[in-house]
C-alpha cells in the first residue's frame, strides 16, 4: 500500500509521514521533561533521554503495568467507544475524506465505516471466547496437570496508519490492540490532513487517555517517536519505509507487522464472461481512484482476450462514471501533487487505449487503460497506486504464471476463468499475501480471512481474530501440583537406565502409524 509522503524517501507504496505539528493524547504535545510516571520505561531504557515522546511512552507503560487494560470489561468498554466514534462522527469522516482526496461518500462509508464496524462487531461478539486459555494436549507425565496457552497483551504498541484509507488502516489494528489488552499510540497519516486533524482532536475524547494517545507528526517527529521502545509496532506503508521501521524496531528487539504492497497481477483466461470480468476489474482498479494496496495492478491475458476486453472495459467505465468521469461524483482524486505527477508520468508507458485525460489543478487522472505495455516499461517497475490499468499480453496461463513469479511476491493475485481448474492452477503455482478468484478486492471484506503480505509485500497478518492474535503474545503455560514427588523423582539424579526407560515411556510422543514414501 502506498502512503505517499514521507518519513523517509518516497517510494511506490504507502508511506506514512509528512511535516505536521506535534500532538499527543487530546492534541497535547508531550513536554520534554515529562517523565510519565516511571514504571518499566524508566528502568529499562524505554524512555529515550531527551526524546520528546519518552514521557508519553512511559506514561502509557505505567498505565499498562497497572493492569488497567486487562479485564474484559475494560476492553469491551473501549471497543464500544470506538463504535460510538464511528457512529457519531460518521458525517465528519465522510466530509474529511472528501476534502482530502475527493473520496465518494459511498466508497468512504463502505471502506472507512462499514468494514471497520464489521471488525468491531466481530471482535465484540467473540472477545470472551478469544481471551480464554487454550487447553493443549499433555503427555503421560503431565496428565494430572494443566497445560494451556494464554494470550497476553504485549504492552505499549505503536500503530502507524496510511493515507489511502486514513480511518480504516489505523482503526482496524487498534481494534485488535485494544481487544488484546494493550495500550496504544496511534499515528495517523499526515498526508490526509483533514482526517488527521479529526482523529487527533476527536478520537481521544472517546478513549481512555491514560492508555491511548494520538500523535500527529511529520518526518522528524515520527523518526524521534520510533526511537522509543515499543512492545509491538504495526506499520502500513511501503517496503522501503517498512525496512526503516523494522530497523528502528530491531534496536529494541520489538516485533513488527508490516502491511506493505506490490504489483498485484490479474490473469484473465480466454474462457470467461468478458462483461463480468470488465466490471469487476474496473471496480477494483478504479475504486478510490486506484489508491488501494490490493487493487489489480496489471492484467495478463492473450491478445484475443485483450481485443474482447477493451470494449467491455470502455463500457464498464462509462457505466460507472458516465461519459466524462471528471464530472462524476463517484470518482476520486489523487491525494497530493507529488502523487499526481508520479502517476501522470506513468501514462507514457505503452499506449493509451482508454482515458488518459488529466487535470493537474484538480489532481484528476481519468480511468485509463494502457495496451502495448512491455515488461521493461516504467509502469511495470513500481506499484501504480492510481487509476491506470496496463494490459500485458501473454500466450498462455503458463506464461502468465511465469511472469507473475518473475516479480516480487504481491499482496494479492487475481485470476478470472470459467474453468475452475485454471483458477486453481494460478492459485497453486503462485505466492501472494491473498488470493481472489473471479473477482477483485472482495476477499478483504471477510473478517474470517487473514489479511497480510508475504516477502516484500508484508510481514504478519490481521483482520478479525487474526488482529487479536497479532497483538497477543502466545504464552505457553504448565501448572503442576505440589505433590506426587515420587513420580517426579524419576527424572532426578542419580540417573539410571531404568529411570530413563520410565521417563521415556511417560514423555515420548509416538508416531501414529508408519508411512514410507519411496
Amino acid at each position: 500500500m502506498e502512503t505517499g509522503s514521507s518519513i523517509f524517501p518516497q517510494s511506490g507504496m504507502q508511506q506514512p509521514l509528512e511535516q505536521q505539528p506535534l500532538g499527543s493524547g487530546a492534541g497535547r504535545a508531550p513536554d520534554d521533561d515529562d517523565d510519565g510516571g516511571g514504571g518499566k520505561g524508566s528502568m529499562d531504557g524505554n524512555a529515550v533521554s531527551g526524546n520528546p515522546y519518552a514521557g508519553l511512552v512511559s506514561r502509557l507503560r505505567a498505565a499498562w503495568l497497572s493492569g488497567k487494560t486487562r479485564p474484559i470489561e475494560y476492553r469491551a468498554a473501549q471497543l464500544e467507544a470506538l463504535g460510538r466514534f464511528l457512529h457519531e462522527k460518521k458525517q465528519d469522516i465522510l466530509d474529511a475524506t472528501a476534502l482530502d482526496m475527493g473520496k465518494p461518500p459511498f466508497e468512504a462509508e463502505f471502506s472507512e465505516i462499514l468494514l471497520c464496524k464489521n471488525e468491531l462487531h466481530e471482535t465484540l461478539n467473540n472477545l470472551s471466547h478469544w481471551m480464554k486459555d487454550e487447553q493443549v494436549d499433555r503427555n503421560l507425565a503431565t496428565q494430572l496437570d494443566s497445560a494451556f496457552i494464554r494470550r497476553d497483551p504485549y504492552g505499549v504498541v505503536l500503530i502507524i496508519g496510511s493515507w489511502n484509507y486514513p480511518i480504516h488502516l489505523f482503526l482496524v489494528p487498534l481494534i485488535g490492540a485494544i481487544a488484546a489488552g494493550n495500550c496504544a499510540i496511534i499515528k495517523p497519516s499526515e498526508m490526509t490532513k483533514n482526517t488527521e486533524t479529526l482523529v487527533g482532536e476527536v478520537l481521544p475524547s472517546y478513549l481512555d487517555t491514560d492508555c491511548f494517545a494520538v500523535v500527529t507528526a511529520g518526518v522528524q517527529e515520527t523518526t524521534r517517536l520510533l526511537e522509543n521502545k515499543f512492545d509491538y509496532v504495526f506499520f502500513t506503508g511501503s517496503p522501503s519505509v517498512g525496512r526503516i521501521v523494522m530497523t528502528a524496531a530491531a534496536k529494541h528487539l520489538t516485533p513488527v507487522t508490516l502491511e506493505l504492497g506490490g504489483k498485484n497481477p490479474c490473469y484473465v483466461s480466454d474462457t470467461c464472461d468478458v462483461q463480468n470480468v470488465a466490471r469487476r476489474v474496473a471496480w477494483g482498479r478504479f475504486f478510490n481512484a486506484g489508491q488501494t494496496c490490493i487493487a489489480p495492478d496489471y492484467v495478463l491475458c492473450s491478445l484475443e482476450m485483450q481485443e474482447k476486453l477493451m470494449p467491455a472495459l470502455r463500457e464498464a467505465i462509462t457505466e460507472f462514471y458516465g461519459p466524462n468521469p471528471q464530472e462524476s461524483p463517484d470518482f476520486g482524486r489523487m491525494v497530493g501533487d507529488k502523487h499526481f505527477q508520479r502517476v501522470q508520468a506513468l501514462l507514457r508507458s505503452g499506449r493509451v487505449a482508454i482515458g488518459g485525460q488529466t487535470d493537474e489543478k484538480e489532481r484528476y487522472i481519468a480511468p485509463t487503460v494502457l495496451v502495448d505495455v512491455q515488461h521493461s516499461d516504467p509502469i511495470m517497475q513500481e506499484e501504480i497506486f492510481g487509476p491506470i490499468l496496463p494490459i500485458v499480453v501473454v500466450a498462455s496461463v503458463d506464461e502468465a504464471i511465469d511472469f507473475i513469479n518473475s516479480l516480487e511476491w504481491p499482496l494479492a493475485v487475481y485470476a478470472f476463468s470459467s474453468d475452475d481448474k485454471v483458477v486453481k492452477q494460478v492459485l497453486e503455482r503462485t505466492s501472494s499475501g491473498g488470493f481472489c478468484g473471479n473477482d477483485t478486492l472482495m476477499h478483504v471484506t471477510l473478517t474470517s480471512l487473514p489479511f497480510g503480505g508475504i516477502g516484500s509485500s508484508g510481514l504478519g497478518m490481521y483482520h478479525g481474530k487474526f488482529t487479536f492474535e497479532t497483538f497477543s503474545h502466545h504464552r505457553g503455560c504448565l501448572h503442576r501440583g505440589m505433590g506426587r514427588e515420587a513420580i517426579n523423582s524419576l527424572r532426578y539424579p542419580p540417573y539410571s537406565r531404568q529411570k530413563l526407560g520410565i521417563v521415556r515411556a511417560a514423555s515420548e510422543v509416538k508416531r501414529k502409524g508408519a508411512c514410507i514414501l519411496l
